[in-house]
């Protein structure tokens, strides 16, 4: 599907994700994803999710990622003759595409491995239900793969660290098969059954125990001494954390008389309610951040480099499962975790044993009732077949055991009462609604507030202020109001009215931008720019970015530093000019010097200074970008530059448009990249005269840079280049920077219209079509002769 990048979309399901610059259009990325939500949810059926639910798990991915899976899945089903109705039919069928899944699938199991990493340092990346989406598309890729596919990947845990010792597990850690429904149980049992042979009216002898929320760790004791400790890892390799495992008071050091010469002890490491709020009482008191939830902290304090913070830590541990064992002391699964028991072991005393699979699943309900008042977070319940005889039998597939199942709890729901909406105000002077909630606990956490998203969600839900609403939040998402409870509304609820003015000391009335079709888009926003105090802190942010005036010394955290200090401190900054007046006013009072102040010196303070008069002089698209119009991106303020030459005459066309000036508004409409959205997005900034104030306190403390001018009798004047592979004496924007300055297009792609492709070590497929196309191939080294010459 390389044609499709860097040509023109064709018909509704092409699209052209790449920029001549070779950014990536967020646009195309946005259409690909509604694309695809349909497609990988028939992928991913089994698994019984919303439409959101895996929408929101595609949302999560790189845009490679996403950009793939629109090329090998949804571009050849639309594009099939044959008209199938099944998708998972199409790719069986049509094996000349299903090939094409296996460079595909090695880059979607690479980024498990990156999600994975996450996960187990405490902090994930994806929700539960989006993780289980992304790991169960993979499963069905695998499963529609062609022969070629020899190798699927034992997706059972993280890669190990580097921070730590590796441990090869002598018995692998691997993952379990998940069940979602009561059905999905049956089904398993069903399965247990015709593998052993044994009729279906048969009792099987099931284990079942909650799923807890921690992290897996595995205890090696030879000769009744703990030996190390070791987390999953990728289930063959884990991480040496023995000297952080020995702090955990439910881990003993050494066990009793009796027990087996050689016992791995597996188990959760985990975190109790009560001891994660109390770590985050302490966490706030101390003026230190707090934490998300008792899981990520539990598996962030187990991997500390230092075991003294894990001797800090109140953690715990269940133990519930074995490696190797020299000596087996029990026949079943249930006798087993009672030795572990009589050996000194902390066991999970809801762990119960069926004959019937319905009492089984009678069981998890009644566990999934009552998870709110457990003191530690679970999410599921595990199913074990009892007799280990039949384990063995039963052995194992790819990636888990046959003889045993995690059954998974929904997204997790809760009722209380929406006491008021508030509205939150973005840097882009988006405003969105926020449910302020009677506080509810859900999955271990309070939660308080939930997002509303817009207004036309607040009329989809019909909900009103004073409703009793029920809440979702699934993993460590936001959540989100699922709706209102019909029986429970009174008569003194009241509707809610979204503004139609910002509530900043402006009150600009808010505008909904229309969407390409026409009709009017859903975000409501405030036109306001740096005059709204809402936005900006924001757009300094933005400001002193790296893509804008890149001020080193002066990030994120500075800005917050500098804005949130009171008014009558000579060194707040409010504006992009009290930036470069803070040297100039760091002299008004010697007592509040910056070189006195917490976190800074007179070194630093020196330094920032510096950097700051560096930035003076800035080039000209870089100016443009810092002052944060809306849509005028780093490629679109790149353009302006181009076209203008000057800050004067880019003010003066600026402010033209502004006027209704239709010539000016025409010259800008005719540069590349430059459409209605933009060309509305700079009538409205220049058509604000606190926007105005802004601007002319910048720039008189500022010299712009010319732009460039590309050279028009160089050979490469009006040719396109595309640079490939690592380049090893500059860096890729140095690259296209070069090519512009020669009067060239630098390009992201490879199409018939390239006139020259540059090549570093490692490239691929640009390559491997510039060849196939004619296209004239460089290295490096002879594009740096050229350009000497040029």
């Amino acid at each position: 599907m390389d044609d499709l990048f860097g040509e023109e979309p064709v018909g509704d399901d092409y699209l052209n994700f790449y920029t001549d610059e070779g950014e990536i259009r967020k646009r195309s990325i946005n259409k690909a994803v509604s694309y695809l939500t349909n497609d990988i949810q028939s992928l991913v059926s089994e698994i019984s999710v919303g439409i959101k639910d895996v929408e929101s798990a595609i949302c999560k991915l790189p845009d490679n990622i996403i950009i793939d899976l629109y090329s090998t899945i949804h571009l050849p089903f639309v594009k099939s003759t044959k008209k199938h109705v099944d998708i998972i039919a199409f790719f069986r069928e049509e094996t000349e595409f299903s090939r094409n899944f296996k460079t595909l699938h090695r880059k979607l199991l690479d980024y498990l491995g990156v999600l994975n990493n996450l996960y187990e340092d405490g902090r994930p990346a994806m929700s539960d239900i989006e993780y289980d989406v992304f790991k169960n598309l993979i499963f069905r890729i695998e499963d529609l793969a062609s022969d070629d596919l020899k190798e699927f990947y034992d997706a059972v845990g993280a890669r190990p660290s580097e921070k730590f010792e590796k441990v090869r597990h002598a018995v692998p850690m691997l993952s379990l098969d998940n069940a979602f429904s009561d059905d999905d149980v049956e089904d398993f049992a069903k399965r247990v059954k015709r593998f052993l042979k044994l009729p279906e009216a048969a009792p099987l002898r099931l284990t079942a125990e909650p799923k807890i929320d921690g992290l897996s760790l595995s205890l090696r004791y030879e000769n009744r001494k703990l030996i190390y400790a070791a987390t999953r890892g990728d289930g063959a390799v884990g991480e040496n954390v023995t000297a952080n495992a020995r702090t955990i008071s439910d881990v003993p050091d050494r066990l009793p008389e009796g027990a087996p010469d050689v016992f791995e002890v597996r188990g959760e490491v985990y975190m109790t309610k009560a001891d994660f709020a109390a770590l985050n009482v302490a966490q706030e008191a101390a003026g230190k951040q707090t934490y998300v939830n008792p899981r990520n902290t539990a598996a962030g304090s187990l991997r500390q480099l230092d075991a003294s913070i894990t001797k800090a830590r109140p953690l715990k541990f269940f133990a519930y499962a074995w490696g190797e064992v020299s000596d087996m002391p029990a026949d079943t699964q249930s006798g087993m975790v009672e030795k572990l028991k009589g050996y000194g072991f902390s066991i999970n005393p809801l762990m119960a044993v069926f004959d019937d699979v319905s009492a089984l699943i009678a069981h998890y309900h009644k566990i999934e009732l009552g998870r709110a008042e457990l003191e530690y977070d679970i999410d599921g319940v595990v199913y074990k077949v009892d007799d280990l005889s039949l384990q063995q039998r039963l052995g194992f597939v790819s990636r888990s055991p046959r003889w045993a199942i995690a059954h998974k709890f929904p997204a997790e729901k809760a009722v209380t009462i929406l006491k008021a909406i508030d509205i939150q105000v973005g840097r882009t002077g988006a405003h969105t609604p926020v449910a302020r909630l009677e506080p509810v606990t859900v999955g271990g956490v309070v939660v308080t507030n939930a997002t509303l998203h817009n207004a036309e969600e607040i009329e989809r839900l019909g909900i009103m202020i004073g409703d009793t609403v029920t809440v979702q939040r699934a993993g460590d998402v936001i959540p989100q109001v699922l709706g209102y409870v019909p029986e429970k509304r009174s008569n003194s609820v009241e509707p809610f009215n979204f503004p139609t003015h910002c509530s900043c000391p402006l009150k600009t009335e808010l505008v909904q931008e229309d969407k390409a079709t026409g009709e009017a888009g859903v975000i409501r926003r405030c036109t306001g720019e740096f005059a709204c105090p809402f936005q900006r802190k924001e757009h300094l942010k933005l400001f002193v970015g790296r893509k804008a005036f890149d001020i080193d010394g002066l990030g994120d955290k500075q800005i917050e530093y500098f804005y949130d200090l009171p008014d009558d401190d000579p060194l707040q900054i409010r504006t992009p000019a009290d930036i470069f007046k803070l040297q100039e006013n760091d002299q008004k009072d010697e007592l509040r010097k910056l070189k006195n102040r917490e976190g800074f010196g007179e070194t630093s303070a020196a330094k920032l200074f510096a950097a700051i008069h560096e930035k003076k002089s800035i080039p000209l698209d870089r100016l443009i970008f810092g002052l944060g119009i809306r849509h005028v991106g780093q490629t679109t303020a790149k353009t302006l530059a181009k076209g203008y030459e000057s800050w004067g005459a880019f003010e003066k066309a600026a402010l033209a448009i502004a006027n209704g000036d239709m010539v000016a508004r025409g010259e800008m409409e005719a540069l590349d990249d430059v459409g209605p959205a933009v060309l509305e997005a700079v009538e409205r900034f220049f058509g604000e005269e606190h926007n105005l104030d802004m601007v002319k306190a910048l720039v008189e403390q500022l010299t712009p840079q010319d732009a460039e001018k590309p050279k028009s009798d160089s050979a490469y004047a009006g040719k396109t280049i595309v640079f490939t592979g690592s380049l090893e004496r500059m860096s890729r924007d140095e690259a296209k920077a070069m090519a512009e300055r020669l009067g060239a297009k630098a390009s992201g792609s490879v199409s018939s219209k390239t006139d020259l492709l540059v090549a570093g070590p490692g490239a691929g497929s640009k390559l491997k079509k510039a060849q196939e196309l004619g296209i004239e191939v460089i290295d490096e080294d002879e594009w740096f002769e050229r350009v000497a010459n040029a």
